[in-house]
């Protein structure tokens, strides 16, 4: 007799072996070839890009939102960032085989870096999961993959490069995907890739200047704690501290404002495991402001919570963010309670996806809006994308697909992904054609919304 433990409704989960789930993953190559997603063209009905990034404006602090429209004019990339609700909506009308994971839902290039653990290792992983949701694997992999073909774009990387990484990013995807269809789930569980990234056994082999950019990242990052950042963001304030003003990125709240965060500091902490809840009460909120982060999230409340710790008096900074609805959720089905709460659904999409979580991540809800928590020093750096040239790029995008089948493999099933994807490089063509296509789209996109903010129809600051 055999026990299936029901755990928290996600995914679709594998309900067969191995190799059946190999062979259905085969069999749907009939119904979606690999051809179908090499295809695009924007739909006839598909709506106006400026007025889908116009949209999710509402609700967002107005004085904040010219911020945001003028971060995303920057660069075609920049764009891509911020628009994720246009990508969203093409997604949703591309092909799919049907099989829902829990998806990052916004995996482009600079949403992976370097973050500590709790046990102090740093690890090379996903690190923003604003967007996470049930839904395609697919739309992850095109996400990435648009990403890596505009910003090789904006790299000046030729059209033959730009097929060179994005096919790098797919055939390690796939090939990933096929060898943890025979990991056991809890060998899968245990699966870190630390910063010594070079280590991974990709196909595209650095040398000595292309190997020193890696590790300047991975010097940098380490440099980075709590101790460094409380210099360059606080001052002392007799004998505690406080927050440097520094508008618009970092503001001080009125008296009302701090303390709902600070009631809703104290709610979240319930939220996360007795032991680390008894870490924290032995540090003191002394400060609390607002901060602007991302491109995406500018003009959604974020704050940063300083807390000195009563015996040596060290530091350690929260941030408190808004969760707000996924791009993606008008497209799938809704998330069932407790995850409606925006907050947590970033939390546990976060705990599924990443190979070692923050173990201060948690959830909260002040003035009714949602939110998660976690340590703002924990997520510590990520490659800068105009460092991406040539081998270093095609490594990287290595990398990456890596990294997101083994996310992907986490909630869904593996051997039938990998039946599915299969051991040719077909699926890699497709994708580095579909990615140039929809790059070019994105660089209109793109002109059309800085052509939008000149004729006075999007205020940017």
């Amino acid at each position: 007799m055999s026990t299936r433990f029901n755990s928290i409704p996600t995914t679709s989960q594998a309900s067969g072996t191995a190799d059946e789930s190999r062979a259905a993953g085969r069999a749907l190559r009939d119904a979606i070839p690999f051809e179908a997603h090499a295809n695009w063209q924007p739909e006839p009905d598909r709506p106006d890009p400026v007025e889908r990034v116009l949209a999710v404006n509402a609700g967002r602090q107005a004085r904040l939102v010219p911020l945001r429209m003028s971060r995303m004019a920057e660069s075609p990339f920049a764009f891509l960032r911020g628009a994720a609700t246009v990508m969203a909506w093409d997604l949703s009308r591309s092909p799919s085989i049907g099989h829902n994971v829990m998806i990052d839902g916004d995996a482009h290039i600079n949403n992976f870096g370097l973050f500590r653990t709790p046990r102090q290792d740093v690890v090379f992983d996903l690190n923003d999961f604003d967007e996470t949701i049930v839904a395609p694997w697919e739309w992850d992999l095109k996400r990435l993959t648009a990403s890596i073909n505009v910003a090789a774009r904006e790299n000046s990387v030729d059209m033959e490069g730009r097929e060179r990484a994005v096919r790098s990013a797919c055939e390690a995807y796939r090939t990933t995907m096929n060898e943890l269809r025979q990991v056991s789930p809890y060998d899968l569980w245990q699966m870190r890739s630390y910063a010594s990234a070079l280590h991974i056994d990709a196909p595209t082999h650095l040398d000595a200047d292309e190997k020193a950019t890696i590790e300047r990242t991975v010097e940098r990052a380490m440099k980075r704690s709590h101790a460094t950042m409380l210099a360059k963001v606080a001052e002392p304030a007799g004998k505690s501290w406080r927050f440097k003003v520094d508008p618009p990125i970092l503001t001080q709240l009125d008296a009302a404002e701090k303390n709902h965060v600070i009631d809703g500091f104290r709610a979240y902490l319930q939220t996360i495991a007795g032991e680390w809840r008894m870490m924290l009460e032995r540090y003191d909120v002394v400060d609390v402001a607002h901060r602007v982060v991302g491109v995406g999230s500018v003009g959604t409340r974020a704050y940063l919570v300083l807390l000195i710790g009563r015996a040596l008096g060290d530091p350690i900074f929260m941030q408190v963010k808004e969760g707000i609805v996924p791009a993606a959720a008008p497209f799938v089905p809704p998330l069932e309670e407790p995850f409606r709460h925006q907050g947590r659904r970033v939390v546990h999409g976060q705990r599924l996806l990443q190979s070692s979580s923050d173990a201060l991540l948690g959830w909260t809800t002040i003035a009714g809006r949602d939110f998660y928590v976690r340590q703002m020093k924990q997520i510590r750096g990520s490659v800068p994308v105009d460092w991406l040239h040539g081998a270093t790029f095609d490594f990287y995008a290595w990398c990456l697909g890596l990294l997101l089948a083994r996310a992907h493999a986490r909630t869904g099933d593996p051997a039938l992904i990998a039946g599915y994807c299969g051991a040719s490089d077909k699926l890699d063509a497709a994708y580095a054609t579909w990615a140039e296509r929809y790059g070019a789209q994105t660089v209109a996109d793109h002109a059309a919304f800085c052509a939008a903010i000149s004729v006075g129809r999007v205020q940017a600051a």
